[in-house]
């Protein structure tokens, strides 16, 4: 095999011949050993998405542990994990354009150029494959490693499921069991580009957990999703959480009507109610068709959500129904929008409006991230509830960022697991 060309076959079958644990580890080492590297590691996403976290680190030929890279290291056993922050550098680059960065060699280091390539499936930005290599590579060989990146993503997503080091590594503190509970109801892939439409959710936790949820599914044709928010915090919040959302896709998978679905939360609600009086939950409930773009919201006394039309901001006049768990005999009913290409529809829970001047700052800042993937737009807003409440959030802060393209019949414009056309700008 010559230098730069991957024998696909072989990558796979380290991976598979390797422990769940080792997997990502054996085709970083399969493509270091093919382009020389000197210094391979894959960097995954932090768990609070401002940051990577180096698990994989492999020296080569006698390269150091990276422990001096300014990063937090954290060990578990055998294991390590070094948290680096996103601070605007070619690594936040990487993963802001989804577009592989080469990095020149520094003084005092020549020959030695750094690699960054995206590890990404549909949008979702799993890490960063970072190689140091001897010269500054080919075009050829850049492809190369953007192609093995993004076959590094199947094997991150198909070997996390059998173990907890890729989970260790992503999160920076201890899960209280609301926590450990929440996450679990929230989709494995906060974000999904698809040919009509690109979806993004974030959920950002209080201290004392809130009961947020966000969730969405694809079908052939159609798009469903939703936000929830819970009455309360702690356990009982997030049981809340998971009645309301498992009665909600358990009504999906059967197939009933949207109107159905809702009804369907409100009676596992009243039926299993934990505590009497504190036990309901907020929503909104869509779904859209893919081939139409018609919109269908269900509003269970819920924050409205926002739509983005060109450079026109409003709050979606919805019909709003009681909140899931309130009554029994409570009914339920939709109301429909027609989307248009470069629409874009953000919802969000209360815990978002925590803020100084809240009717101005949440469409403000919609507004001025018109330009982002929604990849970037969720994180935004959740950095700027940080920010307005001095990082002490009294309650989830949770958004889901909807953009509509109107291309159902055509194929995606892909490249290495993600749409560089629809990838936000490089920083300023």
């Amino acid at each position: 095999m010559t230098r730069g060309e991957m024998d696909i076959g072989r990558v796979l079958a380290a991976a598979e011949a390797a422990s769940p644990v080792q997997s990502a580890e054996k085709v970083a080492l399969e493509l270091g050993q093919v382009f020389g590297a000197l210094e391979v590691s894959f960097l995954i996403t932090d768990a609070s998405g401002r940051a990577l976290v180096r698990l994989a680190h492999l020296p080569i030929a006698g390269a150091d542990d990276g422990a001096d890279d300014g990063g937090q290291q954290r060990r578990h056993g055998e294991e390590t994990a070094t948290r680096l922050p996103l601070d605007g550098g070619p690594v936040e680059q990487a993963m802001r354009t989804q577009t592989v960065q080469v990095v020149a060699s520094a003084a005092g280091e020549p020959g030695r150029h750094r690699v960054l390539a995206p590890v990404t499936e549909r949008g979702e930005s799993i890490g960063l494959l970072e190689l140091f290599l001897p010269g500054d590579p080919e075009p050829g060989t850049v492809t190369e490693v953007a192609r093995v990146a993004h076959l590094l993503a199947f094997v991150v997503i198909a070997n996390r499921r059998h173990t907890d080091l890729y989970e260790w590594g992503q999160r920076t503190e201890d899960y209280e069991l609301s926590a450990e509970i929440q996450q679990r109801l929230l989709p494995s892939a906060r974000t999904c580009e698809a040919a009509a439409f690109t979806l993004a959710g974030w959920l950002e936790p209080a201290a004392s957990i809130g009961g947020d949820t966000f969730d969405y599914s694809l079908a052939r044709d159609v798009l469903h999703l939703s936000l929830t928010d819970a009455m309360g915090h702690g356990v009982n919040a997030a049981l809340v959480a998971s009645m309301c959302l498992a009665a909600l896709r358990g009504a999906r998978r059967a197939g009933m009507s949207l109107v159905d679905q809702a009804a369907a939360a409100n009676a596992a609600i009243c039926k299993h109610r934990l505590a009497e009086g504190e036990d309901f939950a907020t929503g909104i409930v869509g779904r859209l068709a893919l081939d139409t773009g018609r919109l269908e919201i269900v509003n269970a006394g819920h924050v409205a959500p926002y739509l983005l039309r060109d450079s026109e901001l409003t709050s979606l006049d919805l019909r709003v129904d009681l909140a899931f768990g309130m009554f029994e005999d409570a009914t339920y009913a939709s109301t429909s929008l027609d989307l248009e290409p470069g629409d874009r529809v953000v919802l969000l829970t209360d815990g978002m409006l925590e803020r100084n001047a809240l009717d101005a700052a949440v469409p403000v800042a919609i507004r001025e991230s018109r330009d982002l993937h929604p990849r970037e737009v969720v994180r935004a807003l959740a950095d700027g509830a940080l920010e307005a409440t001095g990082g002490k959030l009294r309650d989830d802060a949770t958004v889901l960022c909807l953009d509509w393209h109107g291309q159902h019949e055509r194929a995606r414009v892909v490249a290495f697991g993600a749409e560089p056309g629809r990838a936000s700008d490089r920083l300023a």
